[in-house]
Parts: structure tokens; C-alpha cells; sequence
């Protein structure tokens, strides 16, 4: 049973995660011959101002 754990900035739509989940599941299923109905993607969304990259917070402030 793959979990396949996203962590993106928030602002993704329903039918953006929708869409990438059905293609990663669909890999998953031909790849890794996993049963798509036991391929979870579990999606974090996260504010910009929770990451850092290079010392400095990703909102840009």
C-alpha cells in the first residue's frame, strides 16, 4: 500500500489535486503494481510564510 505524501504551498484547486492525484495513483498502479484503491496520496498544504529557502521565507516579505 504506497502513501504518497505532497507538501506544496496552499492555493492548489480541488480539481488541480484531483487531477495529480489520479496520475501519481495511475503510476503507482503500473510501476510499483499497486492496487489504485490502496495508493493514498495525502496532500500538506502549507502557508508560504512556513517555508524557507536560503535563510528567507518564501512569502517574500
Amino acid at each position: 500500500m504506497p502513501i504518497i505524501t505532497v507538501d506544496l504551498f496552499e492555493g492548489r484547486s480541488r480539481e488541480q489535486k484531483e487531477a495529480f492525484a489520479k496520475k501519481v495513483t495511475d503510476a503507482a498502479v503500473e510501476l510499483l503494481k499497486a492496487p489504485a484503491d490502496h495508493t493514498w496520496v495525502v496532500y500538506n498544504d502549507h502557508a508560504k510564510s512556513d517555508w524557507a529557502m536560503g535563510g528567507k521565507l518564501c512569502d517574500g516579505r
